[in-house]
């Protein structure tokens, strides 16, 4: 990486950060992801408190990359095609406001970005039903615990990851196959 490179932020809460890591990780230009919480109203939030809901936290992943490799438009076209955003506050099995489906915004560019590709996808037909994914501003991002960090990648062979997990990832890899790393 050049040090004159200038790097980029999308943040997005799509139900478990254990998956969305996992998918967002393959993408070319992506130079890291960071699980984490955001979107509450809790100065030092935990895995157990988010958990919990009480904080308004979403498990949410931070995107570090690189705008040159990569358009802020690719990775909102891959949040929203890797998970369900016609599911209010849950994702499969894991129920409650932490797994909302939202995009936390920097700026006006990004929400007219987010705003233009959901349009996009809506008119394609590709939802079941209306997207209830909310955009919401960007606040401060809390890294999860250190546990949390490559989950999938630690941690493939736990049945989570096997049922959840893997079909998530064989769906994005065939579907953007062209944007991942090679």
């Amino acid at each position: 990486m050049h040090m004159d490179q200038k790097l980029s932020i999308a943040i997005f809460a799509s139900g478990c950060f254990w998956c969305t890591e996992a998918i967002f990780k393959e993408l070319k230009g992506v130079h890291s992801v960071e699980s984490g919480y955001i979107g509450g109203h809790s100065s030092k939030p935990t895995y157990a408190d988010v958990c919990s809901g009480m904080t308004g936290h979403a498990e949410a992943i931070r995107i570090t990359y690189d705008p040159s490799e990569i358009t802020y438009a690719q990775l909102v076209e891959v949040f929203f095609v890797t998970h369900d955003p016609t599911q209010l506050n849950r994702q499969g099995n894991d129920i409650g406001t932490q797994y909302r489906s939202a995009v936390f915004v920097a700026d006006d560019e990004q929400r007219r970005i987010v705003t233009e590709v959901r349009d996009r996808l809506i008119a394609a037909g590709l939802f079941s039903g209306p997207v209830v994914t909310t955009i919401e501003p960007q606040t401060e991002f809390f890294p999860a615990e250190e546990y949390h960090r490559d989950y999938f990648a630690r941690n493939q062979d736990q049945p989570y990851c096997q049922v959840v997990i893997d079909p998530k990832l064989a769906k994005f890899r065939k579907k953007f196959s062209a944007w991942r790393k090679t």
